[in-house]
């Protein structure tokens, strides 16, 4: 598909091609570095960063691998380790915790003496759904350790940020700061048609400039599209089996009674029917990329399946 062949102006950044140009490559590094300072203002600026090696192994061979959307360390050795999610993963802050290990564990000093002084590691999660315990519009979540008793930090050099992309609805005119324009521009980019007036700061120059399709090259247009697929492949097993869920959620409370069988039976159904159709699509799709020749840790890593359940297939 020739770049003239699009609807869309923009990359869409929840892909995997679309965040990693746009954060994860070095002629593209000032977007990050502008981004991380907008999301850590009360820290010291940021002036470089170094990306890192984004595949990670456990302690041992057998042990799971990590792979991170961008990975990168400022001049004081301090991790930046950026995700973007699509989608609500079963333990997702499990996820979460387990990758940021490898930062940390990787900071020991081999075959010297070490006293186990850490760089700060900060996490930062771009989630394209919401967390399903909380129910307000508060999008900006910063988790630290913290003393239960008296609520100070007990341990500042370990942060967890995540930001609710669904709940972000500020229009370009109530965009106040660098971080409201930079959360705008994440949740919109792929349904612009031009740049916002509000956004005249030289670093989204440059972040247009990046994300223009029609600036693509053959290799990138072609990439960018298999991302794409993926993406709208993943949308659409989400939606299945959310719709499968409440159908038969639906079906089974109005055989149980309209008023005491439909809350019961919209929950259950909802919660065996969105597994069942989640696991069933997953598997479907990962039979596709499968023959397209993906690797079945990045099959997993786009369908939720284990490398165990993908070997089984």
């Amino acid at each position: 598909m020739g770049s003239e062949g699009w609807q869309e102006r923009y990359v869409n950044p929840y892909t995997d091609f679309g965040f990693k140009k746009l954060f994860g490559t070095e002629m593209n590094k000032e977007l990050l570095i502008s981004f991380l300072n907008a999301l850590l203002p009360d820290r010291q600026e940021i002036i470089d960063v170094t990306y890192l090696n984004t595949e990670h192994l456990g302690t041992l061979e057998r042990d799971r691998r990590a792979v991170f959307d961008v990975y990168c360390e400022n001049r004081h050795g301090e991790k930046f380790l950026v995700e973007m999610q699509k989608g609500e993963q079963q333990f997702f802050k499990d996820r979460s915790l387990f990758y940021t290990t490898f930062p940390i564990r990787e900071q020991a000093k081999r075959g010297k003496e070490w006293d186990y002084e850490l760089k700060a590691v900060y996490t930062i999660g771009i989630l394209n759904f919401t967390f399903d315990e909380q129910n307000d519009e508060y999008y900006h979540h910063e988790v630290k350790l913290l003393d239960t008793r008296t609520k100070e930090v007990f341990y500042d050099k370990l942060t967890f940020i995540y930001l609710e992309m669904p709940k972000f609805n500020k229009t370009e005119e109530e965009l106040e700061n660098m971080f409201d324009k930079w959360l705008f521009v994440l949740r919109n980019l792929s349904r612009l048609m031009e740049r916002p007036v509000a956004l005249q700061e030289r670093v989204f120059t440059k972040l247009f400039e990046a994300a223009e399709i029609a600036r693509f090259n053959r290799q990138e247009l072609v990439e960018y599209e298999d991302s794409l697929k993926n993406f709208r492949d993943w949308y659409s097993v989400m939606k299945t089996a959310i719709n499968k869920g409440r159908k038969e959620g639906r079906q089974e409370g109005l055989a149980e009674g309209l008023a005491k069988g439909l809350a019961k039976g919209l929950a259950k159904g909802l919660a065996e029917g969105v597994e069942k159709g989640r696991k069933e699509e997953s598997l479907n799709m990962a039979r596709r990329m499968r023959a397209d020749g993906l690797s079945l840790e990045v099959i997993a890593r786009y369908t939720g399946l284990t490398v165990e359940e993908l070997s089984a297939l």
